[in-house]
Formats: structure tokens, sequence, C-alpha cells
């Protein structure tokens, strides 16, 4: 995608992730809205970033998606990006009860608000001269972390759901990304400065690399190795990963 002169939704883009590569296209020039659940969070990122917008978005919430994707297209009219950042992970135990609610919160807002979201707003960015969807799922795409088995899963499928939507749109002006993040030190399972986990400015500064180019997925070089693992030999990968992360615990 061109990194430049773009209308940009980034949800979830109060903290983290999002707000790395929402302040990483403010400083490119482009109009930024960042969208998200918590107003405060919102405001302090707004305020640090004179020009940036916000929006209240709860991706969960199928009517919170409809409102926002009306007032989105009436107030820029020239949106032209979807970053699908957006996404929670709480842990769960495979091996156990699953609990109901959470999983389900978790399924809502990790896959089916970026679908029901990308879905609101795709005819209108079909009309753009240039468009891209931008989907934020996880290297746990392709080697599950046992202890998020339910996470690990959503990000699986929200992979499998880009891969059909970049073919259906194959003859169209929208081009469909997808970033697979490795762990990075964010406060999505809590900020812990532990050395095996990327710091979030070295993953955005090499993620905007991978942006600007047309590549379907963007992987940091670090994790290149775990994203080519699902085949023949992926479950001795997957065991020992798991195996060496409950030995040896995020500090």
């Amino acid at each position: 995608m061109k990194l430049e002169d773009n209308t940009i939704l980034v949800t979830g883009g109060g903290s983290g992730i999002g707000r790395g590569l929402a302040e990483a296209f403010h400083q490119r020039g482009n109009k930024v809205i960042i969208a998200g659940r918590r107003k405060a969070l919102l405001d302090e990122v707004v305020a640090a970033n004179p020009g940036m917008e916000a929006i209240e978005l709860d991706v969960a919430d199928s009517v919170s998606i409809q409102a926002a994707a009306q007032t989105l297209i009436a107030r820029y009219p020239t949106l032209n990006v979807l970053v699908n950042n957006a996404g929670i992970m709480p842990f769960d135990n495979a091996a156990g009860q699953i609990d109901a609610a959470t999983s389900r919160r978790l399924v809502e807002t990790n896959l089916l608000g970026p679908i029901l979201l990308t879905s609101a707003l795709i005819e209108h960015l079909k009309r753009q001269p240039n468009a891209t969807i931008i989907y934020n799922t996880s290297i746990l795409a392709y080697l599950p972390l046992a202890l998020s088995a339910v996470y690990s899963a959503t990000k699986a499928a929200l992979h499998s759901y880009a891969l059909s939507q970049r073919f259906m749109l194959r003859d169209t002006n929208v081009i469909v990304q997808e970033i697979a993040p490795p762990w990075v030190d964010t406060n999505l399972i809590g900020k812990s400065g532990d050395p095996r986990a990327m710091p979030v400015d070295a993953f955005i500064y090499e993620t905007m690399q991978g942006l600007a180019t047309d590549v379907p997925e963007v992987v940091v070089e670090a994790v290149r190795p775990l994203r080519a693992n699902p085949g023949p030999g992926e479950h001795a990968l997957i065991n020992a990963f798991n195996a060496d992360l409950i030995a040896n615990p995020p500090i």
C-alpha cells in the first residue's frame, strides 16, 4: 500500500500496536481516525497527536459497528484504509472448562468484529481510487499458544478469512494485507519488559516497511521461521514452543 495521502481508520488505536500504527501513519501526513471503547485513552492519543481524530466503537457490538460505519462514511468521504487491530487476549485452559461468556466476547471481538466492520465499510472502500484492508492477526495463528487456545483459534480463523476476502477482491481496487505480530511488549497481556517480547517501536518500524509493499502478509524477520511452521512437522514445534513457555513463563 502507499503510506501517504490516505484517510485511515485504526481500531484499537488507543494503546499498544494500534496506537503505534496510528502514530506512524499520522507522522507520514495521513488523516488518521482511531477507534475504541475507552474514550479516555482515545482522548490521550488525540491530544498527543494534533490533527488525529477519534470515534468510540465497540467491535464486539454489531449496533456500535453499524452506527460507527455510518458516521465514518458521512464524516470522512475519502476513507480508504481500514486497519482491523482491536483485540483481546484472555487466557484459558483447553484441558478444562472454558468460560462461555469470555470465549463469546473473544470471538465477537477478535473475529466477528473485524469481519462485520469490514463488511459495513466494504462498498465505500470499493468506491475509492485505491483502498486497503489490514487485518492484525498473530504469529499464534500458525503456532498456537496452548494457554490461550481460543485466542489463537480466532487469529487462525481471521487469517483464513483474509485469504478468502483477498481472493474475492482480486478484481477490485481494494487490496488485503495481514500483519502477523510476534510477542510484542504491549498491555495486551501486561507490558513487562520481558526480553523475549519485541519492543513496540521496533515492531512498528519493521511493519511499516512491510506495509509499504504489496505483500499479502507482513511478518517481522525474527518470526519468519514460525510463519513457515504449518505442515507435517508442525506438532513438534508447537509442543516445544508451549513446553518452553510453561517452563519459562513471562516475567
